[in-house]
């Protein structure tokens, strides 16, 4: 946590924090469930450059400043939950560790399979009343059709982080 003591870290954070709200609102709509985001682009970049406790943070600050900025619904937090392990999951994954397709595809498959398929299907479940099992059913198609387009575009972002990220930070990235 001291890491949030320091002021560059911490106006990194909150710009990530930024981005990723105004992220939240964009999708390109593949069909009528599966959809193109680019959310969790910041919570990967925060959790890659400070580490698992703060990608967390950022995950989570992303989550409920997303809800509070445009309410889609009553407040769950169970998605807050799940954004916070998506930034402690590409922290374990990326932080101060050598950025390689094999590491991002094995990040990526962990992310998609605890927060994307597992939790949130349980969270949708809870709010909305369906069988854990037919909601799960209905999200591994989506899971299966987003995982490869998600794991190209984190992997373009992470191979060109260090190159637009400030040369003091660049040595939370392995080389």
């Amino acid at each position: 946590m001291k890491k949030l003591k320091n002021v560059q870290v911490l106006t990194v954070s909150a710009f990530l924090v930024a981005i990723a709200t105004v992220l939240g609102f964009f999708k390109i709509p593949i069909t009528e469930l599966i959809e193109i985001r680019f959310q969790f682009l910041p919570i990967a970049a925060g959790g890659a450059m400070f580490g698992p406790a703060v990608g967390g943070i950022i995950g989570m600050l992303t989550d409920v400043l997303a809800y509070l900025v445009k309410p889609t619904g009553a407040f769950f937090p169970g998605f807050t939950i799940s954004s916070i392990l998506s930034g402690i999951i590409y922290g374990l994954f990326f932080y101060k560790k050598k950025i390689t397709i094999p590491r991002i595809i094995v990040c990526q498959l962990t992310e998609t399979i605890i927060c994307s398929l597992i939790i949130n299907s349980i969270n949708l479940s809870i709010l909305y009343g369906n069988p854990i099992n037919v909601v799960m059913a209905t999200r591994l198609l989506k899971v299966l059709v987003m995982f490869p387009v998600n794991t190209v575009i984190l992997t373009v972002m992470l191979k060109a982080l260090p190159r637009v990220m400030p040369s003091n930070m660049r040595e939370n990235f392995a080389k």
